[in-house]
């Protein structure tokens, strides 16, 4: 793993905490994949947040963690919900 974030745009603080996808979450798709694949890997929380969000947990633990946590459950969300929702076209129709 690389310690570069996916499109050169740092993880902010905080994921999005809404029902719809948002440009950050297009922005940082490949994120949420990076962090779903660390915890199947069952990789330590401090590492992933280090690596894939650029928050040092030995400088700012509490602050590293908000960070993961947040990220982890929008990860969670595009993987069991939002998904679905990039498969909508033009007219609200949903492909069968």
């Amino acid at each position: 793993m690389t310690s570069q974030p996916d499109n050169g745009a740092a993880p902010s603080d905080e994921a999005p905490d809404c029902p719809l996808l948002t440009a950050y979450d297009h922005l940082h798709h490949v994120t949420y994949l990076r962090l779903l694949d660390a915890e199947e890997a069952g990789a330590d929380w401090r590492e992933v947040a280090r690596i894939v969000l650029g928050r040092d947990p030995a400088i700012d633990r509490d602050g590293a963690r908000r960070c993961w946590d947040s990220h982890m459950a929008r990860a969670r969300w595009m993987r069991d919900t939002g998904y679905r929702q990039l498969l909508t076209i033009p007219g609200g129709k949903t492909p069968h």
